[in-house]
């Protein structure tokens, strides 16, 4: 019984972010700030408790990033605005790695590791670690109405931001906004001692 609950939880999942990827998809790409689709910043909340696993199956928790900036980005192979934003995504996470922001690309497909390899594969995507939701427990945690949703987490876990649809990500008007919204990265002990 209580598997027949949890599918049919992940079946109203799965179907609202299908219908949030076709409204996405009708919406087509808007220029940052342009309405729909506009990263929306909110006071710091807390993140709530949800896990998902790397590509070797491991489980891992946002916990896993203390102290790094974070864009939680809820996607799938099978949704068009999701596609479209990856190679942005993967462009960004290069030119924001070096100061400790990491982008957790959590797919939402089925299949795991089986649907993504290829996936990153074919798109070329090498920036990107590969990470996992097929259950869309993240998804349910943080109340995703539809794919894809991305999430700025500043460095004490809490989010600051979230947007649903697909974004230029590596444009310098959006790196410059998740590098606001995360904040600083602390200072290491040795660039204390050279102030």
């Amino acid at each position: 019984m209580a598997a027949l609950s949890g599918l049919r939880a992940t079946r109203r999942v799965m179907a609202r972010a299908a219908a949030g990827t076709l409204a996405g998809a009708a919406l087509g790409r808007k220029a940052l700030g342009a309405g729909a689709g506009r990263l929306v910043e909110a006071p710091p909340k807390p993140l709530p408790e949800f896990s998902f696993t790397d590509a070797e199956g491991k489980p891992h928790t946002v916990t896993d990033f203390a102290g790094k900036g974070l864009l939680i980005n809820l996607w799938a192979t099978w949704c068009p605005p999701c596609v479209a934003e990856m190679p942005a995504l993967d462009r960004a996470q290069a030119a924001l790695a070096g100061e400790g922001v990491v982008i957790l690309a959590l797919s939402s497909d089925r299949g795991g590791k089986a649907m993504v390899e290829p996936f990153y594969r074919d798109k070329a995507i090498r920036q990107l670690g590969l990470w996992l939701d097929p259950r869309g427990a993240a998804s349910r945690a943080l109340g995703v109405r539809g794919l894809p949703t991305t999430l700025v987490v500043d460095r004490q876990g809490r989010e600051r931001a979230r947007v649903e649809g697909d974004q230029p990500w590596d444009s310098p008007t959006m790196l410059a906004e998740i590098r606001r919204l995360v904040g600083p990265p602390a200072a290491s002990p040795s660039d204390q001692e050279k102030t």
